[in-house]
């Protein structure tokens, strides 16, 4: 599988920058982000805290408008939704292209029933009686694994286990039937066996939906089992694309090569975790080079001064560094 098929993608994203702030206060949290999406596709975007990846979805939904400017094209259904108007984007959000925010706590609004919450969305984006939107909802709610749904529409978020609540946000997302879902670290802060459950939820939910879904983790595992494509991130850039099976075999970008060798397995008993050295630059203040040089083992004397453009590096695989490392194995996809 490559990062483009012979179909036409259902999201192409390209040259994406979005800045916060003016003048020399500015700071660009994504720059020139470019990747494509097909139906029924999912494409991993990791990376370390402040990266850039939420900042990415929401740029695509056009959420960062109030805040900060964003450029380049995201096409979708043969227009650049950059530039659409606020009023049409609301009903591009939630009907078409559908988001799970993290933290389900407090995504959700505690003063409201879960029902009302999946009823406002069917309320904006279809064309369904009260009685029709009553019937989606305790459907939604059976599909996202929540036991005698039709008792628990008249509950409170709180009433909800973690889990639970995170079932709430996935059938609010889909509750409209959209044809992308833009997840963001959709499991954080829930134990082991409820990540797996909400992942394998989300995947099974958009085979049969035959949707298209951008999953944004921090953990390259959950990307291995989830994931046809990934997109690792640093400083706001792509630095490395392609197919999970040779990404996560054979990274060739020193910062995906670290995050590789940050995953513990087969680590012996009071042996020190690896961890990439040095911290993530400020977004105030980039480097003119690869931004990635102060922390890279493979950094040269070019790698100060110039910015690596992200390249092909074989077939379907692209990579944003000057000494690509050629083969240090990675783990099995």
């Amino acid at each position: 599988m490559t990062l483009k098929s012979v179909q036409t993608p259902l999201l192409e994203v390209s040259g994406l920058c979005t800045t916060f702030g003016a003048g020399q206060a500015s700071i660009p949290a994504v720059r020139d982000v470019s990747f494509c999406v097909n139906k029924g596709e999912v494409l991993g975007l990791v990376g370390e805290s402040g990266s850039g990846k939420s900042v990415t979805l929401r740029s695509i939904l056009g959420l960062s408008r109030r805040y900060g400017t964003t450029t380049g094209s995201v096409q979708w259904c043969g227009q650049n939704i950059v530039e659409t108007p606020e009023a049409q984007m609301r009903k591009i959000r939630g009907g078409e292209i559908a988001m799970i925010f993290q933290e389900p706590m407090t995504s959700l609004n505690p003063l409201l029933t879960v029902g009302l919450q999946i009823d406002e969305t069917l309320k904006a984006h279809t064309d369904m009686s009260s009685s029709e939107r009553k019937k989606r909802a305790i459907e939604m709610l059976d599909v996202v694994g929540i036991p005698a749904a039709a008792s628990r529409l008249g509950e409170y978020p709180h009433q909800f286990s973690g889990g639970m609540r995170q079932r709430v946000m996935i059938a609010i997302a889909l509750a409209a039937r959209p044809r992308m879902l833009l997840a963001d670290e959709p499991t954080t802060a829930l134990d082991v066996t409820i990540q797996a459950q909400i992942l394998d939820l989300i995947l099974s939910l958009a085979q049969d939906f035959d949707m298209g879904v951008i999953l944004v983790t921090h953990d390259l595992g959950v990307v291995a089992q989830t994931c046809d494509q990934v997109a690792v991130m640093y400083a706001g850039r792509i630095v490395e694309q392609g197919a999970v099976r040779s990404v996560l075999r054979a990274p060739q970008h020193p910062y995906t090569v670290g995050l590789m060798r940050s995953v513990p397995e087969n680590v012996p008993p009071r042996t020190p975790l690896y961890s990439i050295p040095g911290t993530p630059p400020s977004l105030l203040s980039l480097p003119a080079g690869c931004a990635f040089a102060a922390r890279c083992t493979h950094k040269s004397e070019i790698c100060e001064t110039s910015r690596p453009d992200l390249v092909g590096a074989g077939t379907g695989r692209s990579v944003a560094c000057f000494n690509q490392v050629k083969s240090e194995g990675g783990a099995a996809a």
